[in-house]
Order: structure tokens, then C-alpha cells, then sequence
């Protein structure tokens, strides 16, 4: 069966590198018109911007910190417009672990960033989208590995707000079942060719890390935007309230 999404609208935070760029143009290549947002790396936005457009999609990106409640009602009504006054899809991948931190050393400051750029932000952005998504709309999120075995070393802050994420799904889902607007999470292990392995990892540690993945090899950007792709289209139109674990066998539920 191909995924058909033309006539369907998505809006993808955090789209412009990594996961939220490979599920960004994946879903503009089974037709859907999309909007991405960036924080940083504007460079990058522009170029997965323009292989989107070179694709034959239609494609537009904008600056957002979803961090902050008034940047997210902007950016998502300019996105909105953009995407012909209506969101059918919105996939909160915005996100980030700040720093590896013990919670001993920990700062309240340290805390309150890592819990609002991976949990508030996916609130925010899911209200604002909300006011513009149509009946049998689709909200994918973004949580993590780090959910369900606690991270690595000084993550206990990203666990935990990637946990929040996997609640605040579950929430929504039943909130939203009258609607019939669906609400799922995704979990990724350890993907590579994204900046935050790249970053918080380190390639020298990258050996020993899939030498504990039972399927003997890393995920990539698109074995996610897999997972969102059946989330989204009408393969995935009776499943709500779930979480994909997509992690090649490192965790079962």
C-alpha cells in the first residue's frame, strides 16, 4: 500500500537537520505540503528546505524557539498560513539535552531548560496547532530511549522530560479521541547522522554503543520518519495514545 498524502498539511518542529529533516522530507515525498521550523543551524533549514523543493514539493521554514509560549503562537500561525490556513500534521520534534549533568550539580536554571525545550515546547506548539487542525488530524511526539531506561550518564533531566512527553501523548490522545485527531510518541535509540550523537556521544564511542544493539547496527533519520509515516496516513487511522520504539532491539517494552 503507498502512503498517499497529497491534499495533507504538516508542520515539523526542529525539521531542519537530523530526524526532524528526514521525517520533514519524507513526508513532503508521499505528498504533503510541509513547514519546518529551526531554532539554529539556519544553513541547514535552507538546504532541506530546498531538497524538499527540488522533489517537487512545496516547502516553507521558519525561526522558532518553542521554548517561549509567544514565539510558538507566531510561528505557528505564520506557518498555518503558509500551509493554506490549516495543520493536518504536526510532529513536535524540537528538542535538546543541553548538557550532561548529575542531578547533584544540577541548577535549577539547567533543569527548567532541558524539562521546557522537550516537554513545554511540544505543549505549546500542540495548543497552537490545535486552534487550526482539522477532524482526523495527526500529532506525532517526540520522546526518547532515555523515557524508558533512564538515559545515560547526566541525563536524568532529559529522561525525565522525555518521559513527561510520553504523558503528555497519552493525555492528548484521550483528549482528543472526539475529534478523532490521533496522538502518538516515538522513542528513538541511538540514531546516527544527527548532530545530537554527533554532539553529547562522540563517533569514538559509537563501536561500543551498537555492539549492544541486538540488530547489530545504528538506526538513521528515516527508520523514525518510518514510524511517523504510518502514524500519519490511513495505515495508522485506529492506533492512539502509543509510543514506537524504535530502537533495533536495545529495549523491549
Amino acid at each position: 500500500m503507498d502512503i498517499n498524502l497529497k491534499g495533507k498539511t504538516a508542520l515539523i518542529t526542529g525539521g531542519n537537520v537530523g530526524i526532524g529533516a528526514g521525517i520533514a522530507k519524507q513526508l513532503a515525498g508521499c505528498g504533503a505540503t510541509v513547514a519546518i521550523t529551526y531554532f539554529s543551524h539556519k544553513s541547514e533549514a535552507a538546504e532541506t528546505l530546498q531538497a524538499i523543493r527540488d522533489q517537487g514539493s512545496q516547502a516553507d521554514m521558519f525561526h522558532l524557539d518553542a521554548t517561549e509560549s509567544a514565539q510558538v503562537v507566531q510561528a505557528v500561525a505564520q506557518a498555518a498560513a503558509s500551509l493554506g490556513g490549516r495543520i493536518d500534521i504536526l510532529v513536535n520534534n524540537a528538542g535538546h539535552l543541553i548538557d550532561r549533568v548529575d542531578i547533584a550539580d544540577m541548577s535549577d536554571e539547567h533543569w527548567r531548560k532541558v524539562i521546557d525545550v522537550n516537554l513545554s515546547s511540544a505543549f505549546y506548539c500542540a495548543r497552537e496547532a490545535l486552534k487550526v487542525m482539522p477532524e482526523g488530524g495527526r500529532i506525532v511526539n517526540m520522546s526518547s530511549l532515555a523515557a524508558r531506561n533512564g538515559g545515560g550518564n547526566g541525563t536524568a533531566a532529559y529522561a525525565a522530560s522525555k518521559a513527561g512527553v510520553i504523558g503528555l501523548t497519552r493525555g492528548l490522545a484521550k483528549e482528543l479521541a472526539p475529534r478523532k485527531i490521533t496522538v502518538n510518541a516515538l522513542a528513538p535509540g541511538f540514531i546516527v547522522d544527527t548532530p545530537f550523537h554527533e554532539t553529547f556521544t562522540g563517533q569514538e564511542n559509537y563501536a561500543g554503543i551498537i555492539g549492544g544493539i541486538p540488530l547489530g547496527v545504528a538506526g538513521l533519520p528515516d527508520d523514525v520518519a518510518g514510524a511517523v509515516l504510518y502514524f500519519v496516513s490511513d495505515l495508522g487511522k485506529w492506533v492512539t495514545g502509543q509510543v514506537a520504539e524504535i530502537n533495533g532491539g536495545a529495549w523491549f517494552v
